[in-house]
């Protein structure tokens, strides 16, 4: 790769507006949170618009079911019209502008609530469904709008209710709702798939590159990791996503370079630093070589547009 592994240090992202929900700074999150609120709601105190922040420890979904809205998920920016649901895993930097009056619900979940069964056997659907921002389409799946909408509806009256059980009842709602939403986005992969082998190895390529790309792992870290020969991890690579191994993780490391040059005002060493890069020097020729840009420039151009 192009720099030595190093010790890693607490990455510097305060400057990202992180809320447990939306505007609130400070609020307590517990181990059983969970909030649901309709779309319009918060969303009318913004003038429709939700400027760029993330969540810790929390997941959330975003369902619109009514209405539409631009939509950004990291560096992706894409304008979809419901039905619709954008699953968000914690630090997932994202925003909305949505239509005047659109309609649907946004649920929020923390960690703990969402995996509480599985100590003993983790649920991978799941862990699929919130692998990484995705939008679902859940026209797609016959008759899966209306059993969301029934659904998220009855999430929403419990959450308001002061019931006996409450809690418990909301955890079970709240697990059936994200069922619904995994088994939508695991037929849609499914569809798409031409060779579930080869794809469940990219896949499990990618939660590697996620979990080691500030390590710096070179591609045999990789296939080592996957019990694979490097030359087969390179063949699906390209034949899924059109690039190498090695490309897959520059373009990894790239994305986290130019989001925390966006967002966070510390220098560029340190970044660079953070990044795994020993010398400062070897992040501004990898950023210059894969943008065009110095990180400088980049960063720059960025607060300016």
């Amino acid at each position: 790769m192009i720099a030595r592994r190093c010790p890693m240090r607490k990455p510097h992202d305060s400057h990202i507006p992180s809320f447990a929900l939306y505007g609130e700074r400070g609020a307590a999150v517990g181990a059983e949170f969970v909030h649901i609120e309709d779309i319009r709601s918060r969303s009318q105190l913004y003038n429709w618009e939700i400027k760029s922040h993330l969540h810790r420890g929390l997941f959330q979904v975003v369902c619109v079911l009514d209405g539409g809205a631009r939509v950004s998920l990291d560096e992706l920016t894409t304008e979809r019209r419901g039905p619709i649901a954008i699953t968000i895993p914690p630090a997932a930097v994202h925003a909305f502008r949505f239509l005047p009056r659109t309609q649907g619900y946004v649920l929020t979940v923390a960690e703990a609530t969402l995996f509480a069964a599985t100590a003993a056997r983790r649920q991978s659907i799941l862990d699929d469904l919130f692998r990484e921002p995705r939008i679902l389409d859940l026209a797609a799946t016959p008759g899966l709008a209306e059993r969301v909408r029934a659904l998220l509806g009855q999430i929403a009256a419990e959450f308001k209710a002061q019931q006996p059980e409450r809690t418990l009842m909301l955890e079970w709602l709240v697990r059936a709702a994200l069922l619904l939403f995994a088994r939508a986005q695991s037929l849609l992969a499914e569809a798409a798939r031409p060779d579930r082998a080869r794809s469940d190895l990219f896949a499990r390529f990618r939660t590697l590159v996620e979990a080691h790309f500030r390590e710096q792992w070179s591609v045999p870290d990789y296939a080592a990791a996957l019990h694979v020969t490097d030359s087969r991890l390179n063949r699906i690579c390209r034949a899924l996503a059109g690039k190498s191994a090695f490309e897959v993780a520059q373009e990894r490391m790239l994305l986290e370079a130019r989001r925390r040059l966006i967002y966070i005002s510390a220098p560029v060493s340190q970044l660079a630093y953070e990044l795994g890069f020993q010398d400062a020097a070897y992040f501004c020729r990898f950023f210059k070589k894969h943008s065009g840009l110095t990180p400088t420039e980049f960063r720059r151009r960025a607060r300016t547009s």
